[in-house]
Formats: C-alpha cells, sequence, structure tokens
C-alpha cells in the first residue's frame, strides 16, 4: 500500500472512532433511589452528581452544564434488519433510557434499555412498540399510529432529524399529532447531545402535519410543547422503578413560584415521604430540579410517586402527575 493509501485509511478509520464515540450516549442508569444520576435532554438535565441527602425541602439545582458544542456529525441509522454499526451483540454496551408515552396526555417516560452504539435509534423503535401491558394498566398511551416505522435517525449538530414512515402522519386533530411529535421531541432530546428534532416522512422534510395544519418552523424542541408536558415532569424515577430510601427524584417544572410538593405513598397506602420543592425557576419558565429525600416506607411493595401544588385559592392539594413504582424499605 503506497504512502497516500495509508494515510486515506487512518484518516477513515479515525472517523469512525470519533463517530461511534459519539453516539454512545451515556444515559440515565437509574433503577431506584438515592444512589442513581442521570442525565437528560433540553428541560430536563439532571445535575452530573447528585445532591448531598436532606430533608428534600430545598430546591434542586440548575444541571449539568451544556454539552460541548461538537461539530463533528454524530449518525445513528435504522435499518431493517441488523446493527448499522457492526457492532456485535457480545461487544455492545447495554444502555437504559427513558420512551415518552402520554398519562392524562402528558408526556410521561417510561424505562427501556438500548443497545450502543444505535441509542437514539433503539430509544424511537421502542417508542413505536407502545407502552407495554404493565405501563398500559396504569394509564400510559400513545398517540402514534400503530405501523408507525422509523426510516432512519441522524444527528448533526445537535439536532436529530427523524424520518418516520407516512403512517405517522395518519388520522387525529390537532391535539393528536401534537401529542405524538412532543413523544419523538421527549425521546430524542433525552440524550444530552441532541437539542432540536427535524421531522421527514417517508424521506421528505415536513414542515407541517395533518389536516390540521400542526406547523413546524424548522427543528423543534421541548420548549415547542411546553403544553404536552405536565406542570411537573419527573425524569426519574420512572413508572415501574424501585425505591429505596434516600429517594433521588429529578426532573423539571412550571409551576407558581416553582414551588411543588413530592409524596412517596408505601404499600400501605401511607405517606412515606411528602415534602416541599423548589425548581430553578417557575411562574411560566420551566426550571430544573433535583433531590434527595428520605423515604421512610412502612411496608415494601406497590407504591406510588405523587407530584401536586397547593390551591392558592382554597390550601387544597391538586396532583399535577403520579408515577407507580415498587417502594422498598
Amino acid at each position: 500500500m503506497n504512502s497516500t493509501s495509508a494515510l486515506a485509511s487512518r484518516s477513515h478509520r479515525g472517523r469512525s472512532t470519533v463517530l461511534t464515540a459519539a453516539l454512545t450516549l451515556p444515559l440515565l442508569a437509574v433503577t431506584a433511589c438515592g444512589t442513581t444520576t442521570g442525565t437528560a435532554g433540553q428541560g430536563g438535565t439532571a445535575p452530573t452528581s447528585p445532591p448531598s441527602a436532606g430533608t428534600g425541602t430545598s430546591g434542586g439545582t440548575s444541571g449539568a452544564p451544556a454539552p460541548s458544542r461538537a461539530t463533528t456529525p454524530e449518525t445513528t441509522a435504522a435499518p431493517a434488519t441488523g446493527n448499522s454499526a457492526g457492532v456485535s451483540a457480545t461487544s455492545a454496551a447495554r444502555v437504559r433510557t427513558g420512551v415518552y408515552f402520554l398519562h392524562g396526555q402528558k408526556v410521561s417516560p417510561a424505562p427501556r434499555t438500548v443497545t450502543t452504539p444505535t441509542t437514539a435509534t433503539a430509544a424511537v423503535r421502542a417508542l413505536l412498540a407502545g407502552p407495554d401491558r404493565y405501563e398500559q394498566a396504569r394509564g400510559r398511551t400513545t398517540a402514534i399510529p400503530s405501523g408507525t416505522r422509523l426510516r432512519s435517525l441522524v444527528v448533526r449538530d445537535h439536532v436529530a432529524t427523524v424520518d418516520l414512515s407516512g403512517r405517522f402522519d395518519d388520522g387525529g386533530g390537532s391535539l393528536s399529532l401534537r401529542e405524538r411529535i412532543a413523544q419523538v421531541v421527549f425521546t430524542v432530546t433525552r440524550f444530552p447531545t441532541v437539542h432540536n428534532v427535524a421531522f421527514e416522512v417517508d424521506g421528505k422534510a415536513v414542515t407541517s402535519f395533518g389536516r390540521a395544519g400542526v406547523v413546524l418552523n424548522g427543528p423543534v424542541g421541548r420548549a415547542d410543547f411546553e403544553d404536552r408536558a405536565p406542570a411537573v415532569l419527573v425524569e426519574s424515577p420512572m413508572i415501574g422503578d424501585t425505591a429505596r430510601s434516600p429517594l433521588r427524584v429529578w426532573g423539571s417544572a412550571n409551576t407558581f413560584e416553582a414551588r411543588f410538593r413530592l409524596k412517596v405513598t408505601d404499600a400501605t397506602g401511607r405517606p412515606a415521604a411528602d415534602v416541599t420543592v423548589k425548581a430553578t425557576s417557575g411562574t411560566g419558565t420551566r426550571g430544573t430540579f433535583d433531590v434527595t429525600i428520605p423515604c421512610k416506607a412502612g411496608r415494601s411493595g406497590p407504591g406510588l410517586l405523587t407530584a401536586y401544588v397547593l390551591s392558592a385559592k382554597d390550601g387544597r392539594a391538586v396532583t399535577v402527575d403520579t408515577v407507580p413504582l415498587t417502594v422498598n424499605r
């Protein structure tokens, strides 16, 4: 091999190594509380290290620094079969992430385990498969039409271009369309290297969806679908996770004066924790929170994490969202 060919070969291998490394996205390694760490996408970034255990009455931190502005293209393909990067099953790493279904017409994450390096692709495929029986029994649904396929997913300069089959655009009014678009946006932007999402259908760029005319003025992010997020979006723990004391809870919130409460009930239905939390911002601006709280369960078994606010009118508790858990003593 002459010197020119050798240099070209090394350059190609170097680019491939950068691409693979960029796509092996470290995600949420959460199975429960206290000992978990995680990161999220735009609007839900968690600090890189958990706060020290305390009463849980103080607010969370503002989150980790923004991801570095790398200009290297990040690509993860979605072939019909096989692994797009040629990584064998024995050498591929498995990472945990969340896919966003609907709970009461608001997005709500559910845990899924995906294989590197096609993590974003695998997450969207898991989203398109819909909620499992456990999740369905606990009110999780999807607005994405059954039979929708992912054709490809390419990440470049923090924008993920998601190419879906024409089935994605079928049926539903403007609410249903916004819900299904939000599900994809929240799922993909959970990856810290993705800030916005551009949509294609059958290989063609989309500027509006459906007869209802949901207009997309370029790539969209979580802030564009604020109406589809609950006032308190708990990113972790997720539905079905196991909770032990101390319990770490993080996510984002948009509540009056940034305040709300988190309550954990154990298998007896009694409170194992009930604390006030303050996000980094509120009253029209979504902020982040990350708290670690003591959680004293009287009995192990099925439990519930409830995010709620106190009514300014009469002080009554108004439930914002709930996350079914397994609570351990």
